[in-house]
C-alpha cells in the first residue's frame, strides 16, 4: 500500500486484502487525497467493492460466529431475581425493626 499512484484496480485489490484481513481503517489511512477522490468518484470501484464485500461475506460465512444470547438472558434473569429477593428481605427487616421499636416504646410507658 505504499505506491502513491495506484490505479482503481490496484486500489480494489488493496481494499479486498484489507477487508479480508480486517484492516480497512489502515487501508483508508493509506489513501492519498487523489486516490480518495478517485475512489469516491469511481462507480467501477464502488460496484467492485460491493461485490468484494458480498464475496468476502460468503467466503467466511462458515467462520462467522453469532453470539448466543441465551446465557446473557439467563444471567439477566438471575440478577433480576436476586434483586427482587433482596428488596423483599430489606422491606421485611425494616418492618420488623419498626415493630420492635414500637413494642419497646409501649413497654417503657
Amino acid at each position: 500500500m505504499t505506491d502513491t499512484n495506484r490505479e482503481i484496480q490496484e486500489l480494489l485489490v488493496d481494499y479486498a486484502g484489507a477487508l479480508r484481513d480486517g484492516s480497512v481503517p489502515t487501508f483508508l489511512k493509506s489513501l492519498k487525497r487523489e486516490e480518495a477522490q478517485r475512489i469516491a468518484s469511481s462507480r467501477q470501484f464502488q460496484d467492485a467493492a460491493e461485490v468484494t464485500r458480498v464475496l468476502n461475506g460468503v467466503a467466511f460465512a462458515d467462520k462467522a460466529v453469532t453470539p448466543n444470547v441465551g446465557l446473557f438472558i439467563s444471567r439477566v434473569d438471575a440478577r433480576i431475581s436476586s434483586r427482587m429477593k433482596r428488596s423483599r428481605a430489606s422491606s421485611r427487616s425494616k418492618r420488623s425493626t419498626g415493630a420492635r421499636s414500637i413494642d419497646q416504646i409501649e413497654k417503657r410507658t
